[in-house]
Order: structure tokens, then sequence, then C-alpha cells
């Protein structure tokens, strides 16, 4: 009982103080960690080696594969590739029917690049296929919205999978959490589509034009002539595909039926499909979209970008690594393995966690990094330590990081201010919307259980 007390203790110290207070998740998680070792006895002797040696061992495994990605989601950005990709989508789908292309934009997008970010680039897009549709601004506001958060939430390279891979101990099988992931995804983002689809022909007052953070918009023409030249649709879409393309051939290749082969050819697919591998030859693809005349220069600028956007991210993923070793080293577990071991809870259990996570502080990824680390040492006990256990594990994770975006969130702020959507509306809307794809991804994610497991 004392060990579930200072857990709960410690997981509202974690949520107050960064819901509430603002301190950095990093601090909070870092003093989590040292408080927790000592509330559960630890060694004194341990205490410093535990927090280091988990966070150094998570930065070595996975801090490259977050800035690799954060590197290429940043030149897509600033490109102008994601409007490239939206207007090739949109030759192909036509404005007939936009909750649909807007969902499938942002789900593409959201792929390499941070749903916030990723919002701010496609509003344009979404208002001028408002403007020339007629469909409610609340229908393709709520339908980009969704597209954006099911991969966000779902598909590594995004940071949030990646740091969960990592600390349930799957993140050297990325290509089947990729293979998994992307059809769960879409089951999320079509509950939200169908969910937008009810406001087609709603009517409510819009905000300003411009919102109290000085947040405006330019009009899609505006937005497309600030990029110069867009690149290709197909060199557009390459980075996202390069990476994606040889971490799932790798998973394939190492299949016990070895359908391309064993010896050199094997080792080779091995090698490149290695997940920071793959990231690398991805960035090389996204070099390529680059202004020509000051490519150098570009590059250097986006890169330091992309360092200093990736520095937050990997600092909260190795102190959530550093509080669940801890707890792992701790006898939380195995009393947690004896509480749960006969309720037959299994995948709930990182869902519900998740869920609370992110609702009571907002950030999803925080609530992955830190649910994660809660749930790795529980996997054995939840009947989850297979290699698909682990994967759907991620998975249901992702979902209840979805599970509810309100105030506290900094994406939901982006998408009802730019779509200058009242407050009360958003609540009544935008954050229905993500309890419900979050909700469709977790049973998705019950039903592949049941069938795999």
């Amino acid at each position: 009982m004392y060990e579930l007390l200072v857990l709960l203790i410690l997981v509202v110290a974690i949520v107050l103080v960064t819901a509430r207070w603002k301190i950095s998740p990093f601090l909070a998680l870092i003093g989590a960690a040292i408080l927790a070792a000592f509330a559960y006895k630890i060694p004194i002797a341990e205490v410093a080696s535990t927090v280091t040696t988990a966070f150094g061992s998570t930065m070595g495994n996975i801090g490259l594969v977050i800035l690799f990605g954060t590197m290429i989601g940043i030149i897509l950005e600033r490109s102008g590739a994601a409007i490239s990709m939206a207007d090739a989508l949109i030759k192909v789908l036509g404005t007939r029917f936009p909750n649909l292309t807007l969902s499938l934009i942002g789900y593409i997008v959201s792929i390499p690049v941070f749903c916030d970010s990723g919002y701010v680039v496609l509003n344009s897009l979404r208002k001028a296929i408002t403007l020339r549709t007629g469909v409610s601004t609340l229908a393709t506001s709520i339908a980009l919205m969704t597209g954006l958060y099911a991969t966000h939430t779902m598909v590594p390279p995004t940071p949030g999978p990646l740091a969960a891979a990592e600390s349930i101990g799957i993140a050297d099988n990325l290509g089947l959490i990729i293979a998994i992931g992307l059809p769960v995804a879409v089951v999320s983002a079509m509950a939200g589509l169908f969910y937008a689809s009810r406001f087609n022909k709603s009517t409510w007052t819009p905000l300003p034009s411009e919102d109290e953070n000085g947040i405006s918009e330019l009009d899609y023409e505006q937005l497309r002539a600030s990029f110069g030249k867009l690149p290709s649709p197909g060199l557009a879409f390459l980075p996202i595909l390069v990476p994606l393309v040889l971490i799932c051939a790798a998973s394939i290749a190492k299949l016990p039926s070895h359908p391309f082969g064993e010896g050199a050819a094997l080792e080779a697919l091995s090698f490149i499909g290695t997940p920071v591998i793959a990231l690398i030859f991805g960035l090389l693809a996204a070099t390529l979209l680059l202004n020509g005349n000051k490519k150098l220069a570009d590059f250097n600028e986006q890169m330091h970008e992309a360092v200093r956007t990736a520095a937050p991210i990997l600092l909260i993923t190795g102190a959530g690594a550093a509080f669940g070793a801890v707890l792992a080293a701790s006898e939380l577990t195995t009393i947690l393995s004896d509480s749960l071991s006969g309720l037959g809870l299994g995948l709930a259990v990182p869902f519900l966690i998740a869920a609370a996570l992110k609702s009571a502080q907002g950030s999803s990824t925080v609530s992955m990094v830190t649910t994660s680390a809660l749930v790795a040492p529980m996997l054995g006990s939840l009947g989850l330590d297979s290699e698909l256990g682990m994967v759907l594990s991620v998975l249901a994770v992702g979902a209840g990081a979805m599970v509810v975006s309100h105030a506290n969130d900094s994406y939901f702020w982006v998408v009802s201010q730019l779509s200058r959507i009242p407050v009360i509306t958003a609540y009544k809307t935008l954050s229905v919307a993500t309890a419900i794809q979050g909700t469709a991804a977790f049973a998705t994610v019950l039903v592949l259980g049941a069938v795999l497991l």
C-alpha cells in the first residue's frame, strides 16, 4: 500500500508542477526519479547510477533517431514540401470530399512533422478548401486536426511513439510498430473524420481574424508564394517514404522465412533498415528540397532549429526513462504485478494511465514517456511481454495520449485560435473529437490483441 501511495503522490506531483506551475517536465521527471529512489529505499550508492545509466542508455538507443526525425520534419515544413504534398493529394482527391482530403493530408504530414506545426502550415490550405466547397470551418478544422493527431501518437519517427517503444523495449523493431500503427492510425483518423462530418453545415460565430496571442494566417496563395517554387510532389514525399520503406523492409527481411535471402543481402537490409541509418537516408533525401542558391545556409539554419526543437524532447525522454528505471528497481513492480495479474486488464492499463496523464497535464509526448516508463515493468504480469504484446502496448499508450486535448494542451489552442473557433465551441467539439479518436484507436488495439496475442 505504501509503494502505491508513493507512486500516486509522485504522478500527481508531476502533473501539478508541469501543468499548474509550468515547471519543465524534464526537471519534474528527474526530481520524481530521485524522490522515488529515496522513498522506495533504494541503496543510496545506487541512486545516481540508476538514474544516469537509464538516461544515458536511452539517449544512446533513441536520441539520434529523434534528432534525425526532427531534422526531416523541419526541412519538410520550411521548404514548402508539406504544401506540395497537400496540393498533390488535392489533385487526386479533388475538393468533392474536403473533410477526407484534409484528414488524409494531416495523416501523412504528421508522420515526421509535429501536429502543432503541421496545423499551422496547413491551416491556409484548410481555409481555401473550406471556402471552395462551402463546408463548415468547424468540420474541416476537426478533420485536419484529427488526421494530424492520429499519426502523431501512433507512428514513428514522431518522438512520442519512439520514446514509448524505447521504454517498453521494442525500439529495435520499429518496422513492426509502423506496420501495425499505420492501420490503427487510419481507424483513429476515420473516427475523427466521421465525427467531423456531423458539422458540415454547422453555423457559429467565429472569433476576430487575429487571436489574443497574435497568431494570424496568410491567404493560401500568399502562403504558397512565400515558399517560392514548391518542390515536386515526388521529392516532397521522398523523405517520408525512404525511412519508412527501409525500416519496414528490414523487419520483413528478418522474418524466419528470410524472404529477401540470407547472407550479404540480409546484412545489408538489416543495416540500412536500422532506424538511425534509415533516417539518415531520409535526411539526405530531404536535402534535395533545399533552395539551390543558398542550400548550405538553409541547411545549417534548419539543422540548428531542429536541434533546438529536439533538445527538450530528448531530455524529457531520458528523464522518463530514469524515472522508470527507479520504479523497476523498487518493490513496486512486484506489488503491481501481484495486484494486476488476476484482473485481466491487459492493454487497458497502458491506455488508461496514458489517458489520465494526457488529460491532466496536456502533453501527449510527456504522457507517452511517463506511461511507458510506468508500465514497462508490468508487461509480464499483464501478459504483454511478447514482441507483439509490446508493440500493442506502445499503440495503447499512443491511443491514451490522445484522450483528451483541452485547455492545457498547446495543440488545442493552435487549432481553435487559427480556425477562429470560440473556446466553448472548441470544448464541445475539438476535445470530444480527440476522445472519440483515442477510444476508437484503443478499440482497434484491443481487437488486434484478441486476434494476435
